[in-house]
Parts: C-alpha cells; structure tokens; sequence
C-alpha cells in the first residue's frame, strides 16, 4: 500500500511555469508505476503523463507533449511533473496515481492512460490565468 500526496499547485500567468511534486510513503516506491493525470469537473479524468519504475521512460498526452516533463526520485520516494509555457486550458485539479508493478500489465505507450491505477492522491489545483 502507498500513500501519496500531492503540491506545488497555485496560480500562474499563462506562459510560466509550474513544478508539482508528489510524495509517497511506501519503502518500496521504486516498484510502483506512476502517472498524473487531471481533470475538470464535469468531464473525464485525463491522462498527462506516466513513468516506468526506475525514470527511465516516460510517456506524456499529446496535450502537454514538449511542455510538461514527469520524473520520479525514487531514493526520496518523489514524483514530479515540470510544467512549461502553462496555458489557461492547463487549469483544473492534477492528482498522482500509483500501480503496483505485479499486480496489473505492463505500462506501454498503448496503456499507461487506461490501466487501472490503485492508489490515488488527493490532488493540487493548478490555476493558469491569460
């Protein structure tokens, strides 16, 4: 099991820039898959971006491609998403998530936004304004 919690939500201008952090409690975060994903209330929850166990690969929307960057400190049990050149669509809640890599499929570029995530944070909002 793994909790999870997110920060480094607030307000920006469009254009900037924004760091989310994501911490996790378990000793054994370096065998969880992890993404973000966001959503707006009303609509479907979205995948932005996901990442193997060690960093190693990564795979990102097509939305956020070029702007957004997910990386993971495992030895601080840390996820990160890097967000650039943020847009005032870019608003709304952004949660993590955590998959126990034994327990579903392998995350590919064809899943990581479908399969089935365990463990959830309670989500940071993030607030981009033109």
């Amino acid at each position: 099991q793994v909790r999870l919690s997110e920060s480094g939500g607030g307000s920006v201008q469009a254009g900037g820039s924004r760091r989310l952090s994501c911490a996790a409690n378990s000793d054994t975060y370096s065998c969880y898959y992890m993404g973000w994903f966001r959503q707006v209330p009303g609509k479907e929850r979205e995948g932005v971006a996901a990442i193997s166990t060690t960093g190693d690969v990564t795979y990102s929307a097509d939305s956020v491609k070029g702007r957004f960057t997910c990386s993971r400190g495992n030895p601080k049990n840390m996820l990160y998403l890097q967000m650039n050149n943020l847009k005032p669509e870019d608003t709304t809640v952004y949660y993590c998530a955590a998959l126990w890599v034994g327990t579903g499929p392998r995350l590919t570029e064809e899943n990581w936004m479908r399969i089935e995530y365990k463990y959830w944070g309670q989500g940071t909002q993030v607030t981009v304004s033109s």
